[in-house]
């Protein structure tokens, strides 16, 4: 594409509405994540403070809400909504989360603006259209009807809490309806930020006064001392804090599975699949960067966002290197913490693009890497060692069915009580860790404690 060209699709779609059609434009037709093309037109472009969360909760919250805001526009587009073009369908979604979910915007403002926006792109017709079908949806705003939970509990569920129908059976069958509701919802809200502590350069009580000092409200983590969630969302990476290396951004359901690893001193460590690094971090500081960490990721340029957070952190312990970690063979190692790419279902607060973007195809697929891993790490542990398996996902099949085939596999290897070191509560029945948002108000998280038998 030239210079001209680029420019003309920029001027299209110029101002807050116009950048989130074009974003979600891209998300729908490529593979690429809202946070990746989010980030990019923040640096690019010349938006206020302002706009710039404008922009991040119209096209978060379109994306989380996307499965009621389409149920809606479906009942009121003459045709299929799904088959309209992305330009006419993205700004149908825009406007009608605005409408729906921002009550600061007056709606004939959001209308008027959905209208010029469709018909600069499109034409009259289309604009005249988008016009029609948003004034209806305004007149029946509060009569809108969805899928009758005594008849179709899964169409009501799926289309009322935005979820695709796939995701909403199993949770169904897994955990019922009370539960189902929960979760769903939990997975709706908007996400909180959490610090983590740099146990390199300051205290959990020190932190605090830090953070009083400049008024930003916290709980501190009701399970590991070095984490803070945040109350309302930030720019904190322009804090000097920050820039300083006193902290990161990680949720606290990551900090478990280094918890898990029972880390110490002068001990040789493996993160299997470790970038962006935030776990590696977390364990060097545990181990007070005495020790060696060796991070492994197949791609150079994620490894390079992690050796600048790991310059920021004043970390020496870590040691970045580019591999496929299934060919990786320096061993032995004391401890080796195995986090896995996985579906990241129990992220879905931060990341609602996961649920239109995976499916169970997905998730059959990746639990055949998931165990590749974990036997890969098996071959490079001392005996004696201890290994963790984690991943970010609530799913049995990337979870505890991986570690009950490895087990099976590898009688070398026993399952140790995750319990015997964090909270019982965060414990399942099997001595797992096993997180959900609704329950413990953080990411879902897996992590199972595995010992190399002599």
């Amino acid at each position: 594409m030239t210079q001209l060209e680029e420019h003309k699709i920029q001027n299209l779609y110029e101002g807050v509405r116009g950048l989130a059609v074009k974003i979600l434009n891209r998300v729908e037709r490529t593979d690429a994540y809202l946070e990746k093309l989010l980030d990019n037109e923040m640096r690019n472009s010349e938006l206020s403070g302002q706009d710039k969360a404008l922009l991040y909760e119209i096209v978060h919250g379109v994306i989380r809400w996307m499965g009621r805001l389409d149920w809606v526009l479906n009942g009121f587009y003459k045709g299929q909504f799904s088959k309209a073009i992305p330009n006419l369908k993205n700004a149908l979604r825009v406007a009608l989360y605005q409408i729906m979910f921002l009550e600061r915007i007056p709606e004939h403002a959001i209308v008027n603006e959905a209208v010029e926006f469709v018909k600069k792109l499109q034409g009259q017709k289309p604009a005249d259209f988008t016009n029609a079908v948003l004034r209806n949806i305004i007149r029946s705003k509060n009569a809108i009807r969805y899928p009758d939970p005594e008849e179709d509990l899964v169409g009501y569920l799926s289309a009322y809490y935005s979820h695709p129908s796939w995701m909403v059976k199993r949770y169904l069958e897994r955990f019922g309806r009370e539960a189902t509701e929960k979760l769903l919802q939990a997975n709706n809200e908007k996400p909180y930020l959490t610090l983590k502590i740099n146990a390199l350069k300051t205290t959990p009580e020190e932190f605090k006064h830090l953070l009083n000092s400049v008024n930003l409200k916290f709980n501190q983590g009701k399970y590991l001392p070095e984490f803070f969630q945040l109350q309302n969302l930030t720019n904190i990476t322009a804090w000097d804090y920050f820039i300083q290396g006193y902290f990161n951004v990680q949720d606290e359901s990551a900090g478990l599975a280094c918890r898990l690893l029972d880390a110490k001193q002068g001990m040789r460590i493996l993160d299997l699949c470790a970038a962006p690094g935030g776990k590696s971090a977390y364990i060097a500081g545990l181990i007070h960067d005495k020790g060696e960490i060796i991070a492994l990721d197949r791609y150079d340029s994620r490894l390079q966002i992690m050796r600048k957070n790991i310059e920021r952190l004043g970390i020496k312990s870590i040691k970045t290197i580019e591999v496929n970690a299934l060919e990786y063979n320096d061993a032995p190692f004391d401890r080796i913490l195995t986090d896995t790419p996985c579906l990241g279902s129990g992220t879905l607060s931060k990341k609602p693009d996961i649920k239109w973007k995976k499916d169970l195809f997905d998730l059959r697929k990746i639990s055949d890497l998931q165990y590749e891993l974990l036997v890969k790490a098996s071959t490079l542990l001392k005996t004696g060692g201890v290994m963790v398996y984690s991943t970010c996902s609530i799913e049995p099949e990337e979870n505890f069915e991986i570690v009950k085939k490895f087990l099976n596999n590898h009688p070398q290897f026993k399952l140790k009580d995750a319990s015997e070191v964090l909270p019982k509560e965060l414990a399942d029945e099997h001595g797992c860790i096993q997180t959900l948002p609704h329950i413990h108000h953080m990411d879902g998280a897996f992590a199972a404690k595995l010992v190399k038998e002599e």
